[in-house]
C-alpha cells in the first residue's frame, strides 16, 4: 500500500499540470465568434455560460474560492483579463495576458 503522502503528491501534480495546460490554451476560432465576445440574438444557453466560466478561470478567476467579499471586483478583473486574451488570441494583438490567480490586495489598484 502506498503512503498517503505519495498518493496526495501524485494527485496534486496532476491538478497543477491540468491547470497549467488550461491556462495556456488559446481561444479557438469558434470561441472567438461566440458569447461573450459577440452580441447574441437569442438568450444565453447553459453551455455558453459554462464556457464563459471556463474562459474566466483560464485567466485566474476562482469561482470556487467562496469569498464574496470582493465580488464583483474579482469577476470584473477576470473579464478585463479575458478581453486581453480575446485581443491576443482572436485579433492577433501583441498583449500580455496574466493568468495568475486574481487576489485582492487592498492596494492602490486593488489586485495583483
Amino acid at each position: 500500500m502506498k503512503p498517503f503522502w505519495m498518493k496526495t503528491t501524485v494527485v496534486l501534480c496532476m491538478l497543477v499540470a491540468s491547470g497549467a495546460a488550461s491556462a495556456g490554451a488559446k481561444l479557438t476560432p469558434g470561441e472567438c465568434n461566440d458569447y461573450p465576445f459577440t452580441p447574441l440574438s437569442k438568450p444565453v444557453t447553459h453551455a455558453q455560460l459554462m464556457q464563459e466560466l471556463s474562459e474566466l478561470e483560464s485567466v485566474g478567476y476562482q469561482a470556487a474560492a467562496g469569498d464574496d467579499n470582493y465580488y464583483p471586483s474579482e469577476i470584473q478583473q477576470a473579464e478585463a483579463r479575458l478581453r486581453l486574451k480575446y485581443r491576443a488570441d482572436c485579433l492577433g494583438e501583441n498583449v500580455k495576458v496574466p493568468t495568475s490567480p486574481i487576489i485582492y490586495s487592498g492596494g492602490p489598484s486593488g489586485f495583483y
